[in-house]
């Protein structure tokens, strides 16, 4: 890679993911602070019918009336199998903060001579991923359950097994565009497992924000692979972009999730 990486439009890009990541966190922080009390609600609804000898279908008409859906399964089972997948989700958050960790004690990464803006851009992601990892376990604290401090085990091998290969910044892009992807897929795929339209609307819009940077990151690495970084603007010079610009970003036209972590997966034994 022998030509100058447009730094202008880096930033430019990095602003642009910052909104973005703001925007998330203030859907985020709403979002699983009603879930929380809705999930309370109902666990300590059931356990009140229980104890005062309510029928569990007298109980379940009496919540959906109040906008509360009970399944078949007890309420305590619903919030147990969520506490799983928002520890998995966490636990892929931590990985993605790993990494760019790992990635910034690389000379061309973080180092003295490496790209200011490409130092910037691992130094504000590695700060998101940690911002969602924090939400994602304070939901899990609220619900009685235990934090997820580790990272995901099984993409963890995927990321050891990488990290030697690095070479370049587009290296880098690559890894990156592999974690956004797969917590993308498990995020869409959590949409249909959890229990109430808070947190399904949550992961909704975090798989949408991950599968964003996603887009973003493939437009990058694709111009970075065509040794035209200097392309990489906001707006861009669509007279100069290569026919492909338009739709590399976007290479399925159904969002996949067999790479999608299952609900355990990352899970506080």
């Amino acid at each position: 890679m022998g030509r100058h990486i447009d730094e202008r439009g880096l930033r430019e890009l990095m602003v642009e993911s910052d909104d973005l990541q703001s925007d998330a966190m203030r859907t985020a922080r709403r979002d699983l602070g009603d879930y929380v009390e809705a999930a309370t609600e109902a666990r300590d609804a059931v356990s009140g019918g229980v104890r005062t000898g309510w029928s569990r279908r007298g109980l379940a008409m009496g919540l959906a009336g109040a906008g509360v859906l009970l399944a078949a399964s007890p309420a305590a089972a619903d919030a147990a199998l969520d506490v799983q997948v928002l520890q998995t989700a966490a636990s892929l958050e931590n990985l993605a903060v790993s990494t760019y960790k790992t990635a910034l004690t690389l000379a061309f990464v973080g180092g003295a001579d490496a790209n200011a803006v490409v130092k910037a851009f691992a130094t504000k992601t590695m700060d998101q991923h940690t911002e969602h990892a924090q939400a994602f376990n304070a939901a899990v604290t609220k619900l009685g359950g235990k934090t997820q401090t580790g990272t995901n085990a099984k993409y963890a091998a995927v990321v050891t097994a990488a990290v030697p290969t690095i070479k370049t910044a587009a290296d880098v892009v690559a890894l990156a565009i592999s974690l956004e992807d797969v917590a993308a897929q498990t995020y869409t795929k959590n949409v249909g497992q959890v229990s109430t339209p808070e947190l399904r609307q949550l992961f909704a819009s975090v798989a949408g924000v991950e599968s964003q940077h996603k887009a973003i990151l493939l437009a990058v690495k694709a111009l970075l692979d065509g040794g035209a970084p200097e392309l990489i603007a906001l707006p861009p010079d669509a007279a100069k972009l290569p026919d492909a610009a338009g739709s590399v970003g976007f290479p399925d036209a159904f969002f996949p999730t067999e790479k999608a972590s299952p609900a355990e997966e990352g899970a506080v034994k």
